[in-house]
């Protein structure tokens, strides 16, 4: 799967976002070890329970029974704009540290910057198992 398939599938996510009070539109890709994609998108709610796009994808296969995780592509807007602490830490109880996330950015999707969950989230709270 190349990267340039999970941004397109990314911005269609992107364009199903529910944003009526923030007009900020996200959307998610994500791969899966065995080359599935779970796309998700950001959907708010008058009351604070909105969800980010990239829970909503974590959790559409997680729901799938999916355990293993390859990288995820964030389309927000022009300028970078990674996930939020919420998201950082709701994900790094479900990847490896091999796991790959590129924001892609820019007037026309045409930036890409790659982290690594630890990068994003280098202290994150993990209980033993």
């Amino acid at each position: 799967m190349k990267i340039e398939d999970l941004i397109k599938i990314a911005i269609e996510a992107q364009n199903n976002a529910y944003v009526p009070y923030s007009h900020f539109k996200v959307g998610v890709a994500v791969l899966s070890k065995n080359g599935k994609i779970y796309s998700g998108c950001n959907i708010e709610n008058h009351g604070i329970m909105s969800i980010c796009a990239e829970r909503v994808a974590f959790s559409k296969a997680l729901s799938e029974g999916e355990k293993d995780f390859k990288a995820m592509v964030v389309v927000g807007a022009e300028e970078l704009t990674t996930p939020c602490g919420y998201c950082r830490q709701f994900i790094s109880e479900f990847v490896e540290k091999d796991f790959k996330i590129y924001i892609v950015y820019g007037e026309k999707f045409n930036k890409i910057k790659e982290y690594t969950i630890e990068e994003l989230l280098p202290c994150s709270f993990k209980l033993k198992h």
